[in-house]
């Protein structure tokens, strides 16, 4: 029997579900230390960005600080709402830059399966994943419960509206909203308006 169908084999019996073209690329002793990772993002996420003992210092002050300690790239003077949930396995690959809003109940996702060899007949769980960066430039706002798919750039000063589900880059000083999220409009500059 190969290292690879005993690895393969290992991870399938405890529940590690990840396709087989990914088995080849990680060891057993990796894959402990990423469900380790994992399991202790979890806890931070779980039980110290909702604390109501820190309510006044939450959005602003702890939530930006967990996302830093899970390997999420945050700025200054970030706003995080209540219940924002972040791609916690693959938080290094999420950049939040300086006075972004995240509104509460949003979800920021890193990873997705990937369909482009998923035929009939196909079983869903060996397909491999789609793992792409998310980065939120500076001054833009995220509205509550968008979902901001792997692989966007939200621009500069951007608005996605509320209930948002985010596929593609929106560009910097304009609004999208929907689902898919869609450009509505342009910001103006300031000395334009008469």
């Amino acid at each position: 029997m190969s290292k690879l169908s005993t690895t393969y084999r290992l991870l399938r019996f405890i529940g590690l579900n990840y396709s087989e073209q990914e088995y080849g690329q990680v060891s057993f002793i990796s894959m402990i230390k990423k469900v380790y990772k994992n399991y202790r993002n979890g806890f931070l996420m779980k039980f110290f960005m909702e604390s109501w003992l820190l309510t006044p210092v939450n959005p602003r002050k702890l939530r930006p600080w967990i996302l830093r300690k899970i390997g999420c790239k945050v700025g200054r003077n970030v706003f995080i709402g209540s219940n924002v949930w972040i791609d916690t396995g693959h938080a290094d690959m999420i950049t939040i830059e300086d006075h972004v809003h995240v509104t509460g109940q949003c979800t920021l996702l890193c990873h997705q399966r990937n369909l482009n060899n998923y035929f009939i007949g196909d079983d869903y769980t060996k397909l491999g994943y789609k793992v792409e960066k998310i980065h939120l430039k500076k001054g833009c706002s995220i509205g509550q419960r968008t979902m901001i798919m792997p692989g966007v750039t939200v621009g500069e000063g951007a608005i996605v509206g509320a209930y948002s589900l985010v596929t593609k880059d929106v560009p910097a000083w304009t609004i999208a909203v929907g689902r898919p999220a869609k450009f509505v409009r342009r910001i103006p500059e300031r000395n334009n308006l008469k």
